[in-house]
């Protein structure tokens, strides 16, 4: 012990560190141990951001830092119920379908994509797609829309707009238990009033169209969702233009029926 205490022996042994310390950092500069070096992008990767090929989920749910849900993908099976205020309820009418679900800044839904398509037992064919965008706590006021049943096809771009009352649990609380409801008279009577309550009716304002019929049309609609203008081209390609007052009856009409009428009879 009295060795390790003594002072030649730490002047000595402090010596010999210098002298190793020395060494080591000369031959680490002359193999360029101590020289920048380029780091590749994969090198700087952080590990919590892996990177796979493929992979494969049911759902996926895309979230705020501070956990508010903003999108979710999904399968048929895992498909999204509606969120308000990122809370999610369970919707039953939406498990027929796989897409993604569009969710607003407050956790509320804004809109969504869905599709699918089968063959049924009978051998027809099925086949539909939505594509729509939400005003604030509202309903869809720009949607894209394809729907095949067998032989029917159907198309369309669709504007809309919406009454004032915004769909907050209560009032869709409310409309719930109204469509519970049996058919019949007291269930219209409750409808009328909870729509006197919460007016919430969606009037298309105007849409394009590809209809049943293999007609291509263009309808303009009035607040009311009552069509005032109808450009039409049917299947066989004759083209017609109608205006339309309130109850639906034709005002003016492209070709002039009433002037077509005429020229046969003289002929």
């Amino acid at each position: 012990m009295r060795l390790f205490s003594n002072p030649q022996f730490l002047a000595i042994y402090s010596g010999l560190l210098t002298v190793a310390f020395i060494l080591t950092v000369s031959l680490g500069l002359e193999r360029g141990d101590f020289s920048l070096r380029h780091v590749s992008a994969s090198e700087q990767r952080d590990s919590r951001q892996p990177d796979f090929d493929q992979l494969t989920v049911h759902r996926i749910n895309v979230v705020e830092p501070d956990g508010t849900p903003r999108l979710i993908i999904s399968d048929r099976a895992e498909f999204a119920g509606e969120f308000y205020h990122g809370k999610e309820t369970v919707r039953s009418d939406r498990q027929d379908s796989a897409g993604m679900l569009f969710i607003n800044d407050e956790g509320t839904e804004n809109g969504g994509l869905l599709f699918g398509g089968y063959k049924s037992k009978d051998g027809s064919l099925h086949s539909f797609g939505h594509l729509s965008f939400d005003e604030y706590e509202q309903d869809q006021t720009l949607s894209l829309d394809t729907q095949q049943d067998g032989q029917q096809r159907y198309s369309s771009y669709q504007i809309n707009d919406n009454n004032t009352t915004l769909h907050t649990p209560e009032v869709d609380s409310a409309y719930a238990k109204v469509r519970a409801l049996v058919d019949g008279p007291e269930k219209e009577k409750a409808m009328a009033a909870a729509l006197a309550k919460y007016p919430m009716r969606l009037h298309a304002r105007a849409s394009l169209e590809r209809d049943p019929d293999k007609a291509a049309a263009l309808r303009l609609r009035d607040p009311e969702g009552r069509t005032r203008i109808l450009l039409r081209v049917a299947a066989d390609g004759t083209p017609a233009m109608q205006f339309l007052d309130a109850s639906g009856k034709i005002t003016h009409e492209w070709p002039d029926a009433s002037v077509e009428s005429k020229t046969q009879e003289k002929k």
